[in-house]
């Protein structure tokens, strides 16, 4: 006899268990909302603007690479 659905998907998630995994729910913007557009690019504009203004960001960046890369690069 075929197995359910419900029996595949509790034989697949037993077996992810057991080689050490965990189900994540993970919430997501609906990119489909209205507005979703225009609160991207409103907020791409605030960090421009920000970046633009901050004097030391690009030595911070350069450092923060740097470090990110190691010594021997």
């Amino acid at each position: 006899m075929a197995s359910t659905v419900s029996e595949r998907v509790r034989k697949r998630r037993d077996a992810l268990r057991a080689a050490g995994l965990r189900p994540v729910q993970i919430w997501l913007p609906d990119t489909r909302t209205p507005g979703f557009a225009e609160e991207c690019r409103r907020q791409a504009r605030l960090v421009a603007e920000a970046e633009m203004s901050d004097r030391d960001l690009a030595g911070f960046l350069d450092a923060a690479f740097t470090d990110l890369d190691g010594p021997d690069t």
